[in-house]
């Protein structure tokens, strides 16, 4: 069997924009699990052609030797694990793989070095893709992808195809969707510390689906510098990819937001889910302290294996307070109330209060029960986006403007 044809071999491979609408694509990325940690297409599984420091080492040799030699690592490292990796594809694509020399089908396709792939694994772009297809990618759908997917095909796996572009590709329909991406009206939520208003968001989200745009759960982050205690804050390009994910599902005529900063964490909001921010209706949230206080323990105590975190957090706050006050000593006596208490009433509000200075608020709702608040917020912008409806002008009977 000839995995190599005269004059070269052609490697189908499809846009992503085309993917996106396939529901029975199998999405294989094949880069280091480093990169697909940092950020992948959504649903995609890590089989990766080189572990993290394998990579590294192959860049090594790239950089500061030859691309030949780095080439002739890479290949080393491939054909070694290449069983693998193919029972990986197997067992992920629901195929029966044939019982071939994998090891010596692989080292008779690459024999001919980088030069020889360059040239003979070419690509075209299918017209339509086929039944349940396997798309396999890399960094930029270059030799690692397209020596996997002619290996695959040669073995019988004919749905096995490429991602034109790779991983590349689909970032740059990420960054370009978000950027072109104007917000339907927008209401965003707002408040001091602890007020609750990510538990009225996602109250808001289950009485109205698809209403709501939750950045600090698409961040892993409160925005504070406590923000990250007990959750897994992301990379910013998996930030963006959660935000181009949910604005790709759509909103049914409005979104709701919290307010944030520029930054959640250090995950920087988009430009424009930012002019939604800033230009959004604001709703400000209220509950007495007593409240706020209990949300803040619930949050940040309840687990006890967030204790150490929280507790390294709170030097590094303590550091920073104008008003000094003995934030560990508290914690570590157990004075857990008192302590919420003093970094809301010293660091937090007036922070809060200093930020939203000029703000104007169309709507004040007590937060102190978040089913009850967002019954409220949702009928009402209900009734906002009836009158807004109401106001418009009759189109039909513009003057100057036939109907029918």
């Amino acid at each position: 069997m000839s995995v190599l044809s005269s004059p070269g071999t052609t490697v189908p491979v499809t846009t992503f924009e085309r993917l996106a609408q396939a529901g029975d694509a199998l999405v294989i990325d094949m880069r280091s699990p480093g990169e697909f940690a940092a950020d992948h297409v959504p649903g995609a599984h890590n089989v990766p052609l080189f572990e993290d420091v394998d990579r590294a080492v192959v860049g090594l040799l790239y950089h500061r030797a030859s691309r030949e030699q780095a080439f002739a690592r890479g290949r080393s490292i491939v054909l070694a694990r290449i069983d693998a990796l193919v029972a990986r594809v197997a067992e992920l694509a629901d195929w029966s793989r044939s019982d071939a020399d994998l090891e010596r089908l692989a080292g008779r396709m690459t024999a001919g070095g980088i030069e020889q792939l360059e040239r003979e694994l070419t690509t075209f772009e299918l017209e339509a893709l086929p039944e349940r297809p396997v798309v396999v990618h890399c960094w930029r759908g270059g030799l690692r992808s397209r020596s996997m997917i002619v290996l695959l095909r040669a073995l019988g796996l004919d749905r096995a195809i490429g991602l034109a572009g790779g991983y590349k590709s689909y970032r740059r329909h990420v960054r370009e969707t978000i950027e072109t991406w104007r917000a339907p009206s927008a209401f965003v939520l707002r408040g001091l510390t602890g007020v609750g208003k990510t538990l009225v968001l996602r109250e808001l989200e289950r009485l109205r689906p698809r209403t709501t745009l939750d950045l600090e759960g698409m961040a892993g982050h409160r925005s504070s510098l406590l923000g990250m205690v007990g959750l897994e804050p992301c990379t910013q390009k998996t930030f963006e990819s959660r935000i181009f994910q949910r604005i790709g599902v759509g909103f049914p005529g409005h979104v709701v937001l919290e307010g944030e900063s520029r930054k959640v964490g250090d995950r920087i909001v988009p430009a424009s889910v930012w002019d939604a921010l800033t230009s959004g209706v604001n709703i400000e949230l209220r509950a007495p302290m007593e409240r706020r206080v209990q949300v803040l323990v619930d949050d940040y105590l309840a687990r006890e294996s967030n204790r150490p975190e929280l507790r390294a957090q709170l030097a590094i706050v303590e550091a920073r307070m104008e008003q000094r006050a003995p934030l560990v000593e508290l914690f570590d006596a157990g004075r857990e109330q008192e302590l919420v208490r003093v970094l809301l009433e010293r660091y937090y509000d007036p922070l809060y209060r200093h930020s939203e200075q000029g703000q104007h608020y169309a709507l004040t709702v007590d937060a102190t029960d978040p089913t009850r608040a967002a019954a409220e917020i949702a009928a009402w912008i209900h009734r906002i986006r009836v009158r807004r409806r109401l106001s418009r002008p009759d189109r039909s009977t513009h003057p100057g403007r036939p109907r029918g």
